[in-house]
């Protein structure tokens, strides 16, 4: 089963998701402003993605240059920002199985279609 974390107002994660509605799979979609993932799917996500915690942070949102931008945390804290935050979670993301990708382009979305 295919999961999206969606927001709707993003252009991004909407194409994502008409992409997805077109490719016939089965998916299931999370409003993850509404439907905050918990520590530990954010910890599944960071991991299936292989990044650090940091690199999920949108850094171009008001609420990280107002409050996080000068701040040096630890992975497990940003996973806490970003679980008391989520507009900091960078978007769309897609997971299928063991992997997950930040389906901002083409390319990224084909890997889990």
């Amino acid at each position: 089963m295919i999961t999206i974390y969606h927001n709707n107002s993003c252009t991004k994660s909407r194409i994502a998701l008409a992409e997805l509605t077109k490719s016939g799979e089965d998916f299931e979609v999370i409003n993850y402003l509404e439907q905050t993932p918990s520590i530990k799917e954010l910890k599944e996500i960071v991991q299936k993605l292989g990044i650090k915690p940091f690199e999920l942070i949108r850094v171009t949102e008001k609420l990280y240059k107002d409050e996080f931008k000068s701040k040096d945390l630890s992975d497990d804290e940003w996973i806490e920002v970003m679980h008391k935050n989520p507009i900091l979670i960078q978007r769309p993301i897609i997971v299928s199985g063991d992997i997950a990708v930040i389906a901002r382009s083409e390319e990224e979305l084909d890997k889990v279609i």
